[in-house]
């Protein structure tokens, strides 16, 4: 008698050798993983444990945090500097944007500079100075030295000799007898010296080429935007300015009330680019509104109105596009001002000439401006929708894997080839995002909030509450055993009828004292069931053989403390 043959179902085997990091898609790819914690994708295609950070020092209140030849930070209206305490002043509560200029390092919105080279040099971009008395006014040339034997009348005085001047009153000209030309010969620019009484006030505060703002003064046509030619006094000589004039008749005034000022402008965002500052401003300054862009002198961030018609004057620019500034950077040697939608490139002349481009686009999204930062030669940034990486054209979205979540209010940093984000969700929860630019994979590594980034020796700081952080560990105090997990997608979508899965290996490297465990989800039923663990003695590669119950779909939590690298995962999966 013969039976039938009876054949079983062949069993599909899948193995997932490469983790392509995080994926928070609804159907992510394969070899992701739909949650992560603490995890990092440094060890490609190996999935790993993140490298514990240091703690390397408390703040009292952090406001603000660069890296030049050793890291500078704002804590409490101090500014340290190679983690000792520097002589500037001034410095108010609030957030502080801090702008490498060569040796300099200048504070914002305080106005505040540092030398890290020289550090008894400090003190204020802006200058004010304030003189009430007498003050002597004199024609002069542009040193200073005052006309003397001036003619003061409304017609040309007769039988002139060679040299003498002749001031017109008619015309408010001073010129000059040419015996060789027989004529006389108007003197284009002519200098007023003013004279006080103080020694040594002025040339403590200005300096020659200064771009000022002089009010107060009972002279003709004085007051206004003036460039100082000349500056002195002290030791026994009296203070004096020359500014460039209409002639005077000079003379002395008494009671006089003199201000002189020189500004930096308020701005949103600074930057830095060939050796000047570069900074925009949006808003209504309470004499109209500003849409503008700016440029300090070249080469002096203390003057930003010093315009004498040559290639290294200050700068500034109106713009026509709408909304406010939202981010500022310098791009391959461009600054690079940012809206919403939109971005504005500078195009720096070595003639003075700066164009300004603008290109619609996603620009910077509002409280993101943090974000900007370059990892080889590519610029990423926080848009509104997503994150873009750009390259001079128009941005790119990177963000994919990220799934629907919106995030805002962004922080970046970068180590190496790798770009750090710490954003909020939209229930400002916070988020730590890695993004490998050479690999082009994500990982979230745990619900860190950054305030600031700031590379040095091959580590990246962070700036988190209170805490100075290394966020490898290359520095510092080291972090407490970590626990880490990494959640998969939906598996068995791909297959149809009831199935289950006969076999389940995961392959991975456990340090001393290790612990994983695995849990599965069923059928997204939203309940987590213990499938099975291991504790690791000593190192070494391990398999763990699971056993899962019959399922349309599951998912899998891998958690566990320790260092760990995830090799590979086997699954054998037999339909009913």
């Amino acid at each position: 008698m013969r039976y039938p043959i009876l054949s079983g179902k062949t069993p599909r085997r899948k193995s997932i050798s490469v983790f392509t990091g995080y994926d928070h898609r609804l159907r992510a790819a394969e070899g992701s993983f739909y949650e992560t914690e603490n995890m990092s994708v440094e060890g490609y295609p190996m999935l790993s444990a993140r490298k514990k950070r240091g703690e390397v020092l408390t703040l009292t209140s952090p406001q603000g945090l660069i890296e030049k030849d050793a890291l500078a930070w704002v804590d409490n209206g101090t500014l340290y500097y190679n983690s000792l305490a520097t002589p500037v002043t001034g410095l108010t509560a609030g957030e502080k944007q801090l702008v490498s200029m060569g040796a300099y390092l200048c504070i914002f919105p305080d106005n505040r500079y540092f030398n890290t080279a020289d550090h008894s040099d400090y003190g204020s971009m802006d200058a004010h100075w304030s003189y009430t008395g007498s003050v002597s006014y004199a024609m002069c040339d542009a040193e200073g030295e005052a006309y003397s034997g001036v003619d003061y009348s409304l017609t040309e005085p007769t039988a002139p000799e060679n040299g003498q001047l002749w001031l017109d009153g008619e015309n408010s000209t001073l010129a000059r007898w040419s015996d060789a030309l027989e004529q006389w010969v108007n003197i284009e620019s002519v200098y007023t010296k003013l004279t006080f009484t103080t020694q040594g006030q002025l040339p403590s505060a200005f300096s020659q080429y200064d771009g000022i703002e002089l009010s107060g003064s009972s002279a003709a046509g004085l007051n206004g935007s003036r460039i100082i030619q000349a500056v002195g006094g002290g030791d026994g000589v009296s203070d004096y300015i020359v500014v460039l004039n209409e002639p005077v008749t000079g003379g002395t005034y008494q009671n006089e009330s003199i201000r002189i000022d020189r500004r930096v402008p308020a701005m949103d965002f600074v930057c830095q680019c060939r050796n000047r500052l570069w900074g925009c401003r949006y808003g209504n300054d309470g004499n109209g509104n500003l849409n503008e862009l700016y440029a300090c002198a070249l080469g002096d961030f203390k003057n930003w109105n010093q315009f004498m018609g040559l290639s290294t004057d200050s700068w500034r620019a109106s713009v026509g596009s709408d909304g406010a500034w939202t981010g500022a950077v310098n791009y391959l040697g461009s600054p690079i001002f940012f809206k919403e939608n939109c971005l504005h490139r500078v195009g720096v002349s070595s003639v003075g000439a700066h164009q300004v481009e603008e290109t619609v686009c996603r620009g910077v999204e509002k409280g993101s401006a943090k974000s900007l930062a370059v990892v080889n030669e590519t610029l990423y940034y926080k848009s509104i929708s997503d994150v873009c990486a750009y390259q001079g054209s128009f941005p790119e979205s990177i963000s994919a894997p990220l799934g629907d979540k919106h995030y805002s209010s962004a922080v970046a940093g970068v180590l190496g080839r790798r770009y750090y984000l710490s954003v909020l969700d939209s229930d400002s929860t916070p988020h730590l995002f890695v993004y490998d630019t050479q690999k082009g994979l994500w990982c979230r590594e745990d619900s860190f909030r950054a305030f600031q980034f700031a590379s040095k020796d091959n580590e990246l700081y962070c700036i988190s509450g209170n805490k100075l952080i290394g966020m490898t560990g290359k520095d510092g105090t080291a972090e407490d055993e970590i626990s880490w997990s990494a959640e998969t997608g939906l598996s068995g979508l791909e297959y149809p009828r009831e199935k289950y899965v006969s076999r389940l290996i995961l392959r991975a490297d456990l340090q001393k004292d290790g612990e994983t465990e695995v849990f599965v989800c069923y059928d997204s039923l939203d309940r987590w069931e213990y499938a099975g663990g291991l504790r690791q003695n000593g190192t070494g590669s391990v398999e763990i053989p699971l056993k899962l119950r019959r399922c349309d779909h599951f998912r899998i939590r891998i958690s566990g403390t320790g260092d760990v690298k995830l090799y590979a995962i086997w699954m054998e999966l037999t339909e009913g």
